[in-house]
């Protein structure tokens, strides 16, 4: 275990079987469908690229990158896109997939900004969702994990671009992101 990580909240083989189940869930919920998945850079890459491999209609993939935390533990609520989507999503079904729906403030606002686009369907695949932290409202249609209100790090979510690499979802411990 990382020196940094205070307990593993989900073992990469918890996380590994949970992913396998949402892509088989979205493969059946699209049959007959082409889809665009839409990765939320940095944080939903290691989950997007596992999901998709368990998904078995035609797919195709974009990015977008947005920030509202910068290098805070806390969202700062102004949502800024760093790097828009490649593709036009009219008439498409779009899943948006995301590492971790927190405040749900971010995703709300690329929500909006994604329905003016037309797309044909939109929905939300994330593999955590704290839905105590909620303060706007967005509900995830494929979710892998509720989990508590926990600062956590590992399979792609980060602190401060760091711990991304950790194959379990991580608790950190707090003395870490607490630093001045």
């Amino acid at each position: 275990m990382h020196p940094d990580v205070q307990e593993i909240l989900i073992s990469e083989d918890r996380i590994a079987a949970k992913v396998k189940e949402l892509g088989e869930r979205i493969s059946e919920d699209y049959r007959g469908k082409d889809v665009l998945m839409v990765g939320i850079l940095k944080g939903a890459v290691v989950f997007m690229a596992d999901l998709i491999r368990h998904v078995n209609v035609p797919l195709a993939i974009d990015f977008m990158a947005v920030s509202s935390y910068g290098k805070s533990s806390e969202s700062s609520g102004v949502v800024q896109i760093l790097k828009d989507l490649d593709q036009s999503i009219e008439g498409r079904h779009v899943i948006v997939v995301e590492d971790i729906v927190d405040s749900g403030l971010t995703l709300r606002y690329m929500l909006d900004n994604l329905s003016t686009r037309k797309p044909a369907s939109l929905k939300i695949c994330t593999l955590l969702d704290k839905p105590s932290r909620r303060k706007a409202d967005v509900t995830p249609d494929y979710n892998g994990f509720v989990i508590p209100d926990r600062f956590v790090v590992g399979y792609g979510l980060d602190y401060a671009e760091n711990y991304r690499n950790l194959r379990d979802i991580a608790v950190l411990r707090p003395e870490v992101y607490s630093k001045g």
